[in-house]
């Protein structure tokens, strides 16, 4: 078993609410909490908890109590922050949706979730209302934050005069957020998260994560994923940092955000970070202001993790974690440089860890004359792990064993050092005449070829119906690079069993707005994908 270098901490028994505004401070009420840049709007902490008073009065006064389920299904706005904490403020359990959901997608975490609210913005109308409408939530409870004729709107809820209610719960049992697990793996489940789970979780990360009030933090990672809610959203709150949001992510314009609002922290995704390492417009901006890149949600190789912190002379960290972790479970400690990039970081405090051999089932604690551990199953332990998937006890118990442990389905290795790597997802690893590879490996390499500007690796059915490994590649414009140079570099780099035997160019890989690859769209453009 691993445990934490960091001692335990204190996890207030609080809800997310009094955690995050009930000690703000005189000085906190002035500081500027979120920044729209469509706007130039700026929203104070002390306007922010008052809205989110505001908007859990005017919920409550419409009927929602504790347990009521409230939909979100809206990009990154400052209005987002109030609408999200205001109904958590009211005792309603927030399930978040994806903005790229189509209205199919909806309607199935609606019904899902038991929602009986649902707050979107007017450019997802059209998809919501069909959802909304399949599965009975009224117009009236459908409330659109900048307005649409026969829907409530965020204006009139703000200034209606509501008094926040007065409730009473356990923050360890009473469920705060629903995000639903992403289905690259699987169909989306409903992942039961508590107001103590959020609160620890943020305990965990504040004093590892170098984020202070004196940050202005680009939120372009979206707040409905829960990456975005905690290590973003959330940990910016406690530590009273300024949050410019962006709605969608656009390379041009998030460069230039950078640029006006002199940001300095960046929560990224590995996409962000491949084109910061090597597209050509990044020169044409001034982003000297940015200081930390936190990357998590996918594995980031470190070869673009170097190479984004050369280009930007940036610090460079990451995170590991998933919905069912609230989400952080490993971090790379701000003040530990002796920790490579391309590391998941090391075990946050009040959490153990164990590694496990999937063929054994025996437990990994040996480190080998090299310093790392033989790969096994991470398993993790903690304040911030979810109470389980809502109305699934079979999955429920095959995720969370007897003893408390989450089984991650990530395979990991353990440095003497102290921090761990993820090597793949166990569903993932392919099996080439009996020798285990790992995707994230070849990725990890043909990102380091300086005509590759993206990659994926998936297991496919040769001939011989025999697993082998294929990669799609975007190859850098005018690049000239073909299949055969693709597979020689790999092969120069790499055991004969891990090589690279079939090629695809690809005008893009296949990724969840949290930045994973997307296997499944993969392996149905393949003619003969995996069993």
């Amino acid at each position: 078993m691993f445990t934490s270098p960091f001692p335990d901490v204190d996890i207030p028994n609080v809800s997310i609410y009094d955690y995050l505004f009930g000690g703000l401070t005189s000085e906190d009420l002035a500081t500027v909490a979120m920044i729209d840049p469509a706007t130039g709007a700026e929203t104070t902490y002390g306007a922010l908890k008052g809205q989110v008073d505001a908007f859990a009065g005017a919920l409550a006064a419409r009927g929602v109590v504790l347990g009521t389920t409230v939909a979100v299904l809206c990009p990154n706005i400052p209005a987002f922050a109030t609408v999200f904490h205001g109904a958590l403020r009211a005792g309603a359990t927030v399930t978040t949706v994806n903005s790229l959901s189509t209205a199919g997608e909806i309607e199935k975490q609606l019904r899902d979730a038991g929602a009986t609210w649902f707050v979107t913005v007017s450019p997802l109308l059209p998809q919501a209302v069909a959802a909304a409408t399949a599965v009975g939530i009224p117009h009236n409870r459908l409330i659109v934050l900048d307005g649409a004729p026969g829907h409530p709107n965020l204006r009139e809820l703000l200034t209606e005069g509501s008094a926040p209610p007065e409730v009473s719960f356990d923050p360890a049992t009473h469920l705060a957020v629903m995000p639903y697990s992403s289905g690259t793996t699987g169909i989306p489940k409903g992942v039961m998260l508590t107001h103590r789970n959020l609160v620890a979780n943020v305990q965990q990360c504040r004093d590892v994560i170098d984020l202070t009030a004196d940050d202005r933090v680009l939120a372009v990672l979206p707040f409905f994923h829960i990456y975005g809610m905690t290590v973003l959203l959330n940990l910016a709150l406690q530590r009273r940092a300024s949050m410019v949001t962006m709605p969608k992510f656009d390379l041009v314009e998030f460069l230039r955000l950078i640029q006006t609002h002199s940001c300095t922290y960046l929560y990224i995704a590995p996409p962000i970070a491949v084109a910061l390492a090597k597209h050509p417009i990044v020169d044409e901006f001034d982003i000297s202001s940015v200081r930390t890149l936190f990357s998590g949600a996918a594995p980031l190789d470190g070869e673009t993790a170097e190479l984004a912190a050369t280009r930007i002379n940036a610090h460079v960290v990451q995170g590991y974690g998933l919905s069912e972790t609230s989400p952080a479970a490993l971090v790379i400690p701000f003040d530990r440089p002796d920790i490579p990039a391309s590391s998941a970081g090391v075990v946050l405090a009040n959490e153990v860890v164990k590694l496990i051999d999937p063929e054994t089932g025996e437990e990994i604690t040996e480190v080998g004359e090299d310093g790392v551990t033989r790969p096994g199953e991470l398993w993790v332990k903690g304040p911030n792990i979810m109470l389980g998937y809502l109305d699934k006890p079979e999955a429920t118990a095959d995720t969370i064993d007897a003893d408390g442990f989450l089984h991650t389905g990530d395979v990991a290795v353990y440095h003497e050092g102290g921090w761990f790597s993820i090597v793949d997802r166990l569903k993932e690893l392919i099996k080439y005449k009996g020798y285990q590879i790992a995707p994230a490996e070849l990725e990890a390499l043909l990102l380091s070829h300086p005509k590759v500007m993206d990659a994926a690796v998936i297991g496919v059915l040769d001939e011989e119906k025999q697993e082998i490994p294929k990669a799609f590649v975007v190859a850098a414009p005018d690049s000239g690079l073909t299949a055969e140079d693709v597979m020689a570099f790999v092969a120069e780099h790499v055991a004969p069993y891990k090589k690279v035997r079939r090629v695809e160019f690809i005008e893009a890989i296949p990724k969840s707005t949290s930045g994973k690859i997307l296997r499944k769209d993969l392996r149905a453009r393949d003619h003969a994908p995996v069993h």
